[in-house]
C-alpha cells in the first residue's frame, strides 16, 4: 500500500504543477515569460478561497457543483487579473518581462499572506468546510486516492484542450506564430496585441487554478497559502522539463510528483531514514531534473524542442 500511496501522492501534487505549467505554456507560446506565476497561483488560490467563505453560510443550500463553480470562477478571475495587470506593464507599457514577472511574484505572494491571514483570523478558516466537495468523487476514501478530486479530472481535460488549441487550430497558429516573430505576424494580419492579452490572461487564470487545488484539494490545510510560492516555481521548472508540450507535461508532472515527495516515502517503501538535513535537497530533484533535460535538448537542437523564438522579446511594432 506504500507504493500505491506513493505513487497517487506523486499524481496528485503534480497536478498542482500541471495547472501551473499549462497556464504559462500558453503565455510563454505568445512569446511571453511570465515570472510572475508563483505570485498568480497564489493571489488565484486566494480569490477562489475568499468565494468559498462568502458561501459559507449557504453551505447547506447551495449544491455542491455550485460551490466548486464558483469558487473556481473567483480563482480565474482573480488570477486572471495578475494576468491582465502583467500584459498591461509588458505589453502596453513595454516594460521588461523577467523584472515585471519578479515583481508579480513578490506583489502576489504579499497580497495572499495578508488575505489568507486575515480569513484565517476573522473566519476561522470557514472556506475548508468545501474540502469533501472539491474531493469527490473519492472524498471517503482512506488512502491517497481522496486527493483525486474534482480538479484534477478538470486539470487533465484543460491539459488536453490546450494541446489541440495549439496544434490543432487556426487559433493556435496563430497564436505560436505570434510567439515565433509578433513582426511577422504583425505583418500577415494577425492582431499581436490581442493575443498577447488573451492568451496571457487565459494562461494566468488556468495557473491560478493550481494554487487552489492545492489549499482545496491536496494539503486542505489553513497553512497551505505559505507553500504555494515554492510549488509556482517547479511549475514554471516543469514548462522546461516537458519542453513546451502540454501533453507532455502530464507526464512531467506525474515525475515532478515522484521526485518532490520522495524523502517522505524513502523510509516505507526502502526502509531507509534519510537525514533530516538531506530533506531540502531531496527537494531539488525536480530542478536537477529539469537542467538535465535543459542541457539534452540543447546539444540535440532539434527546432520542436526549443522555447519560442520570440520568448522573452519585447515587440515594439513601430520597429516592424
Amino acid at each position: 500500500m506504500s507504493i500505491v500511496n506513493y505513487l497517487l501522492s506523486a499524481f496528485s501534487i503534480g497536478i498542482i504543477f500541471l495547472l501551473g505549467a499549462t497556464g504559462e505554456i500558453i503565455t510563454e507560446k505568445v512569446g511571453h515569460l511570465n515570472l510572475g506565476i508563483p505570485g498568480v497561483m497564489s493571489v488565484g488560490a486566494t480569490g477562489g478561497c475568499i468565494a468559498l467563505q462568502a458561501m459559507y453560510k449557504y453551505r447547506d443550500v447551495l449544491p455542491g457543483w455550485l460551490i466548486v463553480l464558483v469558487a473556481l470562477l473567483a480563482c480565474f478571475i482573480c488570477a486572471g487579473l495578475m494576468g491582465l495587470l502583467y500584459c498591461f506593464i509588458t505589453v502596453s507599457l513595454h516594460s521588461n518581462q523577467n523584472v515585471t514577472g519578479l515583481a508579480l511574484t513578490t506583489f502576489g505572494v504579499g497580497i495572499t499572506k495578508y488575505e489568507m491571514s486575515k480569513l484565517t483570523r476573522i473566519g476561522a478558516h470557514e472556506y475548508l468546510y468545501a474540502l469533501p466537495i472539491f474531493r469527490q468523487p473519492f472524498s471517503d476514501s482512506t488512502n491517497a486516492l481522496k486527493y483525486c478530486g474534482v480538479m484534477t479530472f478538470i486539470a487533465l481535460f484543460i491539459a488536453i484542450a490546450v494541446s489541440f488549441v495549439l496544434y490543432r487550430t487556426k487559433v493556435g497558429l496563430n497564436l505560436r506564430a505570434v510567439g515565433e516573430s509578433a513582426a511577422t505576424a504583425d505583418a500577415v494580419g494577425i492582431n499581436v496585441t490581442a493575443y498577447k492579452y488573451v492568451a496571457t490572461i487565459i494562461g494566468s487564470g488556468i495557473a491560478g487554478f493550481g494554487g487552489l487545488y492545492y489549499i482545496m484539494d491536496y494539503a486542505g490545510s489553513q497553512e497551505a497559502y505559505l507553500s504555494i510560492e515554492a510549488l509556482g516555481w517547479l511549475s514554471v521548472a516543469l514548462v522546461i522539463f516537458s519542453l513546451w508540450k502540454p501533453l507532455v507535461c502530464v507526464f512531467g508532472s506525474f515525475v515532478f510528483g515522484l521526485l518532490y515527495i520522495a524523502n517522505a516515502y524513502a523510509a516505507s517503501i526502502l526502509g531507509i531514514t534519510l537525514p533530516m538535513k538531506l530533506t531540502p535537497i531531496m527537494k531539488l530533484l525536480p530542478y536537477v531534473a529539469t537542467v538535465i533535460i535543459l542541457v539534452l535538448t540543447s546539444i540535440r537542437k532539434r527546432r520542436e524542442n526549443q522555447p519560442p523564438a520570440g520568448l522573452g522579446i519585447t515587440y515594439f511594432r513601430e520597429e516592424r
